[in-house]
């Protein structure tokens, strides 16, 4: 004969002592403070990223390099391509128009991001470029070739909803010269500044290993493309040019 056999299931309420108690601040904090050098999830200050490089040639040459936004993806990590879509209004000393916005694609381990920035050129001296609802750090005195060709469109304020929420990058040029073992020759001080904030507090968790080498990687591959346009071009050994000359990167 078939026995059944019958499962009885019973609840019992938890008494207070056996409920599970939340952690204090103190416990929250000892949990973060094993990862010293990861900022807290909701921490979006802007970080700043740095490099400079002392390069032994002249800076006009220096600078024509860094305004070629259009060639950035030639030979900058990680990005994919660079396009110029508009241009500033001709300065006032050398009568030359400069990029006034670019689309760069920026791809790391599969996951590609646009960015439209606007760009200033201080000619000679200054090449900013910023994104989303960032402004510029420049005086207007010097950048009036731009007018109001930067002011944000709607299109531009919907993409700030991106992977980054500020993001502002300076290439800083300055000549000097080298003394010393006879005649001085003329070398350019190469400053770069990286300012940017994510969106997500995540990411900023996330990248916080890989982000501090991002300026050092970027001047490096810099130097390296210097050193190779002119090593290649004979004009720029021992002959100061103007930006007047019309030098073009080729």
């Amino acid at each position: 004969m078939a026995t059944k056999t019958l499962l009885r299931l019973t609840t019992t309420a938890l008494r207070p002592s056996l409920l599970p108690k939340p952690l204090s601040p103190h416990q929250r904090r000892n949990f973060l403070s094993n990862f010293p050098n990861v900022p807290f999830l909701g921490d979006s200050t802007p970080q700043i990223l740095t490099a400079t490089r002392t390069l032994p040639y002249p800076s006009v040459p220096i600078y024509n390099i860094i305004s070629d936004v259009s060639s950035y993806d030639t030979f900058l990590p990680y990005c994919e391509s660079s396009t110029v879509t508009k241009w500033s209004s001709p300065d006032r000393i050398h009568g030359l128009r400069w990029p006034s916005e670019a689309t760069l694609a920026i791809g790391f381990k599969g996951i590609t991001e646009e960015f439209t920035s606007r760009v200033y050129c201080v000619p000679g001296r200054v090449v900013e470029a910023v994104s989303g609802e960032t402004g510029t750090s420049l005086r207007g005195e010097d950048i009036a070739h731009y007018g109001d060709t930067h002011s944000l469109s709607g299109k531009e304020k919907e993409e700030g909803g991106g992977l980054l929420k500020h993001l502002l990058t300076r290439w800083t040029v300055q000549p000097t010269t080298r003394t010393g073992g006879g005649q001085g020759k003329e070398q350019t001080v190469v400053d770069l500044s990286i300012e940017f904030a994510f969106a997500n507090p995540l990411y900023t968790t996330l990248s916080a290993g890989a982000a501090p080498k991002v300026a050092e990687m970027m001047i490096r591959a810099f130097e390296e493309r210097v050193r190779v346009v002119l090593e290649r071009d004979q004009r720029w050994k021992g002959d100061e040019k103007g930006i007047e000359s019309g030098y073009k990167i080729r």
